[in-house]
């Protein structure tokens, strides 16, 4: 656990949160800011700095993202490593972000990005 670290004190219980879901070890909560409706991120208790230090966390992190990604029609599940890759949080979290057809969220390497 890191004391300067948001998602450690929600983990913890001493930050605010939305809480989703939780198991054992990974808890699920809603964004600050979500980009669709049901978005949220997925966040192990352990401090972990991203998808690359602890594989097996990882792992774990990402199985419980497919759970809830699997009771989506569509879905991103998406993780960042680096700030180079837009990880603004330095504690593993993997976002599970609801899709529609219709809803013109861009992602940063498709071609809508450059439609706007």
């Amino acid at each position: 656990m890191s004391a300067s670290c948001v998602f450690c004190a929600i983990v913890a219980g001493q930050g605010p949160a939305s809480v989703v879901r939780e198991w054992d070890d990974v808890i699920a909560i809603r964004p600050l800011n979500p980009v669709t409706p049901g978005h949220v991120l997925v966040i192990p208790h352990a401090h972990v700095a991203d998808v690359g230090e602890d594989p097996a966390v990882s792992a774990r992190v990402m199985a419980c993202a497919a759970e809830l990604a699997g009771m989506l029609p569509a879905a991103n599940v998406i993780t960042s490593k680096g700030a180079a890759a837009t990880q603004t949080v330095f504690h593993l979290h993997v976002h599970v972000v609801p899709r529609a057809e219709d809803d013109a969220l861009p992602l940063p390497w498709t071609p809508q990005q450059s439609a706007a």
